[in-house]
């Protein structure tokens, strides 16, 4: 039984057949459905790779990097949830084996065991639970999803863990959610369960019954799969959620609700809904994502696309999220087109963007198509077209406007060409020796940082608007309870206005080259001042450019369908207007051909 009505319930998602099949999408949509019926939710990813956390993890590896407001560097599943759930959530719900291991070694290295003989059982699998459990301190349900598959060797310390944990809290208090793959073979065309009838049997061998199973299929599960399933797994019917593939993402917990998974599912824990869910806010952005009165063609020129014969778009799945965020606010389709720089090398760039009406730029690393973004965004630049740099795409444009407007013809980052006379970008010093003294991910610049905004600027203008300045003084005011995290803060006066963006990056604009920059017209409309006095640029603009905005940062990571990045915000409004100029000047020439 459980000792206090106070502590949290669990929901453990495990998956079955393939990793990959949407356990992040059903968890995030599970939390928000329950969040809707007034409980307080957090989710947490437990990954069963060996590698400490996802920051030495390839993109075409294993997606994008996550980044949290405490700098912790996450599988792209914990995006999902902050997305959904409107949840900064930290470096904590996050579990990885890595972790586990590291942590216990260093204790048995401490000699904290007493001499005891350290093992898996019980060693490991404590520190699984307390950190789930550290993990869901201050909510009613902590969701946990258990990554890859239930019968992966790996996976099994989590799920004695979790079979632990239901010993210690009571069965009444945490259930059991499988996530199957029914796959439909081309030579048969017929939907199969066998599969999920045998991952049933996996789960069942690490002692946990499936509560309910959601049933992932290109299409619905029909009433003779779900009797099938029901007769096998020895789970009544309703418990059976059919979870096709679907258009939106965010259509998924609206799909459960129609076969009312949210009550079933409190009811399965003991509890009543606290409030009537309002999904009308949620249905009215669907509808505008799906029927918008307008639509707008975006190229996005990035590094991470190809991956042998296929594209790999999980690199930037954030970003690509954050542009279908402000498109649905402003009522308007999105058509991204995935450019690879290393493309625009060659030449062509006018052919390849000419029909598009904005450019983004997204993060990178390494040399690598770094001159096929620097002809992108020399051509924003020169013809007006909409631009947002991120990340390396601020570093690029810096680098850019040094050569072809300040006349630093073989100016460069210092991370491209380490020899360039003119390093414009460049990895500071002093803030190497800050990050690595906390052991705060190496040489990297993770987390978010507060930065200084430049007054009647474009960025200043953007995040007034859309409320995030506000929303981001209450996170400031946090900051300064804090002193772990003062760093973060760095020296910000009264009288100055602040936002918090997260960063993954190792260089900076080089402080050297600020005033030359800015003497001629690149404007530095916002910058990180640290506790030494010195400034790291953050945001760059150009006045006279319809939008010409790129951050340092990574605001993709702060993006929710309900309330947009401001940059991404103001970057499709510059692109609609765009648009709308280019049909009209259309228009006006057949009109004066016709006459």
């Amino acid at each position: 039984m459980k000792k206090n009505d106070s502590e949290p319930k669990y929901i453990v998602v495990a998956g079955g057949v393939i990793s990959g099949v949407g356990k992040g999408l059903a968890t995030a949509s599970i939390g928000k459905i329950l969040q809707y019926y007034g409980y307080k939710t957090t989710a947490i990813k437990i990954d069963p790779y060996l590698n400490y956390d996802a920051g030495t993890l390839r993109p075409t590896e294993h997606g994008e990097v996550w980044v949290t407001d405490d700098g912790g560097e996450i599988d792209l599943d914990l995006g999902n949830y902050e997305r959904f759930l409107g949840l900064d959530l930290p470096r904590t719900n996050n579990l990885t084996t890595g972790q586990i291991y590291h942590a216990v070694i260093e204790r048995e290295r401490r000699g904290e065991y007493l001499g005891q003989t350290v093992q898996p059982i019980p060693h490991i699998t404590d520190e699984i639970k307390e950190r789930v459990q550290h993990a869901a301190l201050g909510c009613d349900i902590a969701l946990v999803e258990i990554g890859g598959t239930i019968g992966d060797d790996e996976n099994i310390p989590f799920f004695f863990a979790m079979k632990g944990l239901e010993r210690e809290i009571g069965e009444a208090n945490i259930m059991y959610v499988l996530v199957s793959y029914l796959p439909v073979p081309d030579h048969i065309n017929e939907m199969k369960t066998k599969p999920t009838q045998h991952a049933v049997k996996l789960l069942s061998g690490h002692g946990m019954v499936p509560d309910f199973i959601i049933c992932r299929a290109t299409r619905p599960i029909d009433e003779i799969r779900k009797r099938k399933i029901e007769v096998s797994a020895n789970i009544p019917k309703d418990r059976i959620i059919s979870s096709p593939d679907l258009d939106i993402v965010y259509q998924a917990p609206i799909h459960y609700e129609s076969e009312q998974v949210g009550i079933k599912m409190l009811a399965h824990l003991g509890l009543k809904p606290k409030k009537e869910p309002d999904w009308t806010r949620w249905t009215h952005l669907l509808q505008k994502i799906r029927q918008p009165s307008q639509t707008v063609k975006v190229a996005m020129v990035g590094k991470y696309v190809e991956i042998g014969d296929y594209e790999f778009t999980d690199s930037y799945i954030s970003v690509n999220q954050s542009i279908e965020h402000a498109g649905a606010n402003l009522d308007t389709r999105i058509d991204i087109s995935w450019i690879d720089s290393a493309s625009l090398e060659m030449g062509g760039v006018e052919d390849v963007l000419g029909g598009f009406d904005g450019i983004i730029v997204p993060g990178a690393f390494g040399e690598g198509g770094a001159e096929g973004v620097i002809e992108a965004i020399r051509y924003a630049r020169e013809t007006g077209l909409p631009f947002l740099g991120l990340c390396h795409g601020l570093q690029m444009a810096v680098v850019e406007y040094a050569r072809n407007v300040v006349g630093l013809k073989d100016a460069n980052s210092a991370e491209n060409d380490p020899d360039t006379p003119h390093a414009v970008i460049d990895i500071q010093m002093s803030q190497r020796e800050i990050i690595e003294e906390s052991r705060f991910g190496g040489t990297m610049r993770l987390g978010g940082y507060v930065a200084v905004l430049r007054r009647e600027s474009v960025v200043l203008n953007l995040y007034e608007r859309t409320g995030r300045l506000e929303e981001d003084a209450w996170r400031i005011n946090q900051l300064r309870k804090n002193p772990a995290e003062a760093f973060r803060l760095g020296v910000l006066l009264d009288s100055e206005r602040g936002v918090i963006e997260r960063h993954r990056h190792r260089y900076e604009v080089s402080p050297k080259f600020v005033d030359l920059l800015d003497e001629f017209g690149l404007i530095f409309s916002g910058y990180h001042r640290r506790e030494d006095g010195t400034k790291l640029m953050e945001f760059v603009e150009l006045p006279d450019h319809p939008f010409f905005v790129a951050t340092q940062a990574h605001p993709e990571f702060k993006s929710r369908l309900e309330q947009p990045a401001p940059l991404f915000y103001g970057f499709i409004e510059a692109v609609v207007a765009h648009t709308k100029a280019r049909v009209g000047d259309a228009d006006e020439s057949v009109a004066k051909k016709s006459v």
